[in-house]
């Protein structure tokens, strides 16, 4: 989602390849607005000749831009200034970029169902797999996928209308309705839709209106054979507060799982992250790269992002052993800038005042296992850590660690206390880095 204002300031910047920053002064410091309607995009200017001059020397290159940004045909109107008509209904911008499509998404063993099933839905080769629900840990392409079925998508069926948005943004706006009373407007505004799009629909779970008129939007689209695409960081099952009216429904077309790659997919994704950005890796600093971050496909990307910048402030003829030494120092403080799960643990133990190993142990009373639960809690927000591998640091399974999670994210939002230990803990858990 992006305001108008930014797609604007897109447009402004591609005009800016082939004019100077003068004649973008000059031709459209009086611009007072740009409102957006459907495939219409209006330019609001009162100077008569100035809007003259936009709609004869630029119409072309801005009518190009904007297709080329939303992957659809728009028309251009330039206006004399008298602002957008209230009256039009308002709808949310929908960029499709060129970052995350199918073409520069790195198959492996890890995600080739995935690939598979995302890209039948963006053929609209199968009627079967909807919902279509792709589930894994954070930073494991699930959002890279869900943007390609949209950039598919629209590119099969251009006029097609695809409404996409996360799932806490799908709570704050059924909120923001309701206090308005526009809930007509919002059932509009995802009922209406060819394709629904929700990424991390998780944070739907927990919250009875939200999850009601969720499981009623997710029916009249599923009903109409409109195609409903959803992203989690676990299976529906694992959803301890979701309605069981929707994990029903959630588990009734297809679901697939994303795993974290493995070193022969690491090592393609960190050579395509840096053609991607016009420089080449090594085999050797990419094999060093792959060995040594191996949690998620975003923490390769931001050490590839950081040998770019020393590239490009270095010199361009570094020796191996130089190119190696900077992979292993960004390697280094990447690593360095996450605390362990034995730092969190020991800082919760020494704020509740209780040994490590009771903490980890299997007793079942309540200050311990709320205690536990906040510590489950931290090592997953700040180490990113899947919950299997945080069951088994305190030698339980992953459907434990769901719950301990779920736990303590419900009592976030009743209990003061328990946002206070987190806050407090993580300072002190700063304060050791």
């Amino acid at each position: 989602m992006n305001s108008v204002s930014d797609v604007w300031t897109m447009v402004l910047n591609k005009l800016r390849e082939e004019l100077s920053e003068t004649s973008i002064n000059t031709w459209f410091d009086e611009v007072i607005d740009v409102h957006m309607v459907g495939r219409t995009f209006y330019i609001d200017c009162p100077n008569e000749f100035k809007r003259e001059m936009i709609d004869t020397m630029f119409r072309e290159r801005i009518v190009t831009t904007l297709n080329d940004l939303f992957s659809a045909e728009f028309k251009l109107e330039v206006r004399d200034g008298k602002g957008p008509d209230p009256s039009l209904p308002q709808q949310p911008i929908l960029l499709v970029s060129d970052k995350f499509t199918f073409d520069n998404f790195v198959v492996g063993e890890s995600n080739k169902l995935a690939y598979a099933a995302a890209r039948a839905v963006a053929d609209g080769a199968s009627a079967h797999y909807n919902p279509l629900f792709i589930y894994g840990d954070s930073g494991l392409g699930k959002t890279h996928l869900i943007y390609a079925i949209l950039h598919q998508f629209r590119k099969r069926l251009p006029l097609s209308k695809i409404v996409y948005v996360k799932g806490d943004d799908f709570l704050n706006d059924f909120i923001a309705h309701v206090r308005q009373n526009k809930g007509d407007e919002f059932r509009a505004k995802y009922r209406d839709g060819d394709l629904l799009l929700v990424d991390d629909v998780q944070f739907v779970a927990g919250k009875e209106q939200s999850q009601n008129e969720f499981f009623h939007t997710f029916n009249t689209l599923y009903e109409a054979g409109h195609q409903i695409v959803l992203t989690s960081d676990r299976t529906p099952s694992e959803m301890t507060l979701l309605d069981d009216r929707l994990r029903t429904r959630f588990e009734w077309g297809l679901m697939v799982d994303v795993q974290p790659p493995d070193y022969e997919t690491r090592v393609a994704i960190i050579k395509n992250k840096a053609i991607q950005r016009g420089f080449t890796i090594d085999d050797k600093s990419a094999d060093y790269i792959a060995r040594n971050v191996t949690t998620n496909v975003r923490r390769i990307e931001g050490v590839v992002n950081m040998l770019m910048a020393h590239t490009q402030l270095g010199r361009s003829d570094m020796s191996d052993a130089e190119m190696e030494s900077m992979v292993r120092e960004a390697v280094r403080e990447n690593n360095e800038a996450v605390p362990t799960p034995d730092i969190i643990i020991s800082e919760v133990a020494r704020y509740f005042a209780m040994e490590e190993a009771v903490l980890r142990g299997p007793s079942r009373s309540r200050q311990i296992v709320s205690s536990r639960n906040i510590a489950m809690y931290l090592i997953r927000n700040i180490t990113g850590l899947s919950t299997i591998e945080i069951g088994k640091i305190f030698g339980r399974d992953h459907t434990t660690a769901l719950h301990s999670l779920d736990q303590v994210t419900e009592k976030l939002e009743t209990d003061p206390s328990v946002s206070q230990a987190i806050k407090d803990i993580t300072l002190n858990i700063n304060s050791r880095r």
